[in-house]
């Protein structure tokens, strides 16, 4: 860990907001302006390769505390639109803080002005990647005297701490409502209740608070992964969750609903395949799921993937092929989470390759590239 100290850095601008948090004081005003990009870069693509163009909507990952070359190249040269990071990626607040300042440099090198998007799961509890808030867990949350109150704070504590280290996306809140206890949401504490209601009005006081902090929030996993059984775990398998479309609109996507209404920035998608809304695809590779949330919900915003790499993926064939047909079906990011920059650029090149033969329809893949623009334009 660095002893140099920083007095003027983001991390210690963390510091005081948390102590004012924690006296109550909640959020100051934020003095940093939005980024405002110049008129000419809020439509650069026309003026992109093929690659550059791909990337705008690949999120890419590495293995250790060192970014490698590739992923630096990938930024400097423009072709991604971002970085997740991981527990093995971080140090410290310090350490993990220079990094970004790092891929910040490369990234004044880029044809794209636009922030990058700079992610991570800080969803409180056991899902922590980053030292410090939040520290409890969903199921926490839930389960104190002040649901609405404690996820406020909680998502104060998230934004903050993120914001702190230069990171402008969270990968939370989870919405899915569980159903039986030690279920596969409830064994990790990722659910706030097994009543939809709460679970909305958590969600949303996470969302608003976060968001107020600079950081986008993601909610997570459309159309729900409430009623998986404990070992329905997409990230190991294939998992086909029979709920009814009444059940599933009623319940697990009512969360949604309030999150959209909030102003969540990003819903990322689940895996899982639900019969009563399509039972050939997971939800994340189907056009009628995702245009379920963008028709039925009325969201604006940027659709994410889950993990790329993911075992319930395991019948659509490579990292290639399961870009394409993610973005074919309406996914404007996709999150190649593996811990290796080769995948990022793996998914790149598919994209990009389908884009200039057009097996891939380039006026709904630009659509989606301008809400990811939008999306980080609008971040600091």
């Amino acid at each position: 860990m660095s002893s140099t100290p920083q007095p003027l850095s983001r991390r210690g601008a963390l510091l005081a907001g948390t102590a004012a948090l924690a006296g109550g004081l909640g959020l100051a005003g934020r003095t940093e302006a939005a980024v405002r990009m110049p008129e000419g870069a809020r439509s650069p693509f026309a003026a992109l390769t093929p690659a550059q163009r791909a990337g705008q909507c690949v999120i890419h990952s590495y293995a250790g505390l060192t970014p490698p070359a590739r992923l630096m190249d990938a930024i400097s040269e423009g072709r991604t639109a971002g970085v997740i990071f991981f527990t093995e990626n971080i140090k410290s607040l310090s350490q993990i803080e220079g990094v970004i300042q790092e891929m910040n440099a490369a990234h004044a090198d880029s044809p794209v002005s636009a922030p990058l998007l700079l992610m991570t799961d800080q969803e409180g509890g056991l899902v922590r990647r980053l030292p410090g808030e939040p520290v409890w867990s969903a199921k926490d949350v839930g389960a104190s005297t002040d649901p609405e109150g404690q996820a406020e704070f909680t998502g104060s504590g998230a934004g903050m701490n993120l914001a702190g280290v230069g990171m402008n996306v969270n990968l939370a809140p989870v919405l899915d409502v569980y159903r039986t206890a030690g279920d596969f949401t409830d064994q990790y504490e990722r659910s706030y209740s097994e009543d939809p209601a709460a679970v909305a009005s958590c969600g949303s006081a996470f969302i608003t608070a976060q968001q107020a902090a600079g950081v986008a929030a993601t909610a997570k996993h459309f159309p729900g992964l409430g009623p998986a059984s404990a070992s329905q775990n997409t990230d190991l398998g294939p998992v086909t969750l029979t709920t009814s479309a009444a059940t599933l609109r009623g319940i697990d996507e009512a969360p949604y609903r309030a999150a959209v209404s909030a102003g969540t920035k990003l819903v990322m998608l689940s895996w899982a395949v639900y019969p009563a809304l399509d039972a050939d695809r997971p939800a994340g590779l189907s056009p009628t799921v995702i245009g379920e949330l963008r028709n039925r919900l009325g969201f604006r915003g940027v659709t994410v993937t889950d993990a790329l790499e993911a075992g319930a993926l395991k019948a659509y064939g490579s990292t290639a092929k399961r870009s394409v047909l993610a973005a074919s079906a309406g996914m404007d990011l996709i999150l190649c989470s593996a811990r290796d920059a080769a995948q990022g650029d793996a998914a790149v090149t598919a994209l990009g390759e389908a884009l200039t033969a057009g097996t891939l329809d380039g006026a709904a893949f630009d659509a989606g590239m301008k809400r990811v623009n939008a999306l980080r334009g609008g971040l600091a």
